[in-house]
C-alpha cells in the first residue's frame, strides 16, 4: 500500500482538510491510548517508533541498537508484531525454518542480525523473550502501543519527509497530534537531511527532546559496485524515494524504478517484468534486504549476476549520544545527551 500523495504536501490540500475533522478524532484517540501504562516486562524495553504511518527508518535504527547492546555484554531481542505474516506468535524467527509470509519480510531480516521475536501480543513476546534469556528488549515499532512500559522512546524521523502536511490519519501521515506525541517520547532521531526533518527537529528541541541525527550508509563494498553503473531501483517499502537517493549517493545512475508498496508480496510475473525491463535498458537490478526476502525464491539462478542487493547501516553523527542513551535505558534512568 502507498501513502497518499496529499498527505506529503507541505500545505494541507483541500481533501485533507475535508478530512481534518476525522484526523482529529483519530489522534485524539490514539494519544489517549500512548499514554495509558503498560505492563513491565522485567527486563528494559527500548521502543524504535514514528510519529507518522509508513517508513521512516525504524528497522535499520533497531539493528543499530541491538549490534549497540550486544557490544555492551547484553543479551538484547528484538519484539515485532510481524507486519505482513500470518502467525500471530509468540514465535522466535529462526530463517531456516520461516519464511515472510509466515512471520513478515522485516522480521526475517531482523533475525539475521539479532533475535527476534515476532507477537501481536506484545506483553506475551516480551514474556516469551526474557524466558528465552533476553536482558534487553528493543520493540521495532510500537511507539503509540501502549501495552508494554518502555524505559526509552524513540522517533524516528525521514529527514525528506518529515511528517509531511502535520495533520493526523487520514487527513495526513500523523499517528497522533505532535506535540502530544513528543511528551510520550524520550529522543527523536533524524535520519537524512532535508527541510522537513529539521523543521521537526526544531519542534522536538523547543520540546525539551534530544535530536539525533543519523544516516543510511550503504555497504562500502556494494557502493564500489554500484559507482557508475545504471540500475533499475526495485523496492517494495515504505519511502521508496529514500532507497532511490542511497543509490545515487553511491555514485549509481537509475536507468528505471519500480516503486511497489510497502511489504508488497512479490509474485513470479512481477519478477518476470522487472527483468525484462533490466535486460532491455542493459542495466543492474538494485534492490533492498528487506525486499530480497521476498525475491530471493523466484529469482531464477541465470540472472543472480544481475541482481545487487543493497545492504545499509545506521551512521549516527554522534555516535556517543545513542549510546548514552542506550547506557541510561539499561541502568534504569533517563538521562539528557
Amino acid at each position: 500500500m502507498r501513502a497518499p500523495g496529499f498527505w506529503w504536501q507541505r500545505r494541507p490540500s483541500l481533501l485533507a482538510r475535508l478530512l481534518q475533522p476525522l484526523g482529529m478524532l483519530y489522534g485524539a484517540v490514539a494519544l489517549g491510548r500512548m499514554r495509558g501504562e503498560g505492563a513491565d516486562a522485567g527486563i528494559p524495553v527500548i521502543c524504535v517508533g514514528n510519529f507518522i504511518a509508513g517508513g521512516a527508518g525504524k528497522t535499520p535504527t533497531a539493528m543499530a541498537l541491538a549490534r549497540l547492546a550486544l557490544a555492551r555484554g547484553e543479551t538484547p531481542f528484538v519484539l515485532m508484531r510481524g507486519y505482513g505474516g500470518r502467525l500471530a506468535g509468540p514465535v522466535e524467527v529462526d530463517p531456516r525454518h520461516h519464511d515472510a509470509a509466515g512471520v513478515g519480510d522485516e522480521a526475517m531480516l531482523m533475525a539475521a542480525t539479532v533475535r527476534t521475536i515476532v507477537a501481536r501480543d506484545r506483553p506475551a513476546g516480551a514474556a516469551f523473550a526474557k524466558g528465552l534469556g533476553a536482558s534487553l528488549i528493543i520493540m521495532d515499532d510500537g511507539l503509540q502501543n501502549p501495552s508494554l512500559a518502555k524505559r526509552l522512546r524513540l522517533a524516528v524521523v525521514d529527514g525528506a519527509a518529515g511528517i509531511g502536511n502535520g495533520l493526523c490519519l487520514p487527513a495526513g501521515p500523523l499517528r497522533a497530534p505532535l506535540d502530544g506525541q513528543l511528551g510520550q517520547t524520550d529522543a527523536v532521531i533524524v535520519i537524512g537531511k532535508g527541510e522537513a526533518g529539521d523543521a521537526v527537529a526544531k519542534m522536538a528541541q523547543a520540546a525539551g527532546k534530544p535530536v539525533l541525527l543519523a544516516r543510511l550508509k550503504p555497504a562500502a563494498a556494494i557502493a564500489a559496485q554500484l559507482k557508475g553503473r545504471a540500475v533499475l531501483a526495485l523496492s517494495g517499502i515504505g519511502r521508496p524515494e529514500k532507497f532511490a537517493a542511497t543509490l545515487r549517493e553511491a555514485g549509481a545512475t537509475i536507468a528505471a524504478e519500480r516503486a511497489y508498496g510497502d511489504h508488497h508480496a512479490y509474485a513470479a510475473d512481477d519478477v518476470a517484468e522487472i527483468l525484462a525491463e533490466a535486460i532491455k535498458r542493459n542495466c543492474l537490478v538494485a534492490t533492498t534486504e528487506k525486499d530480497m526476502v521476498k525475491l530471493e525464491p523466484l529469482w531464477p539462478a541465470a540472472e543472480r549476476r544481475r541482481l545487487i542487493v543493497v545492504p545499509v547501516t545506521l551512521d549516527f553523527e554522534a555516535p556517543e549520544r545513542i549510546a548514552a542513551l542506550l547506557d541510561s535505558a539499561r541502568r534504569g534512568r533517563s538521562e539528557a545527551v
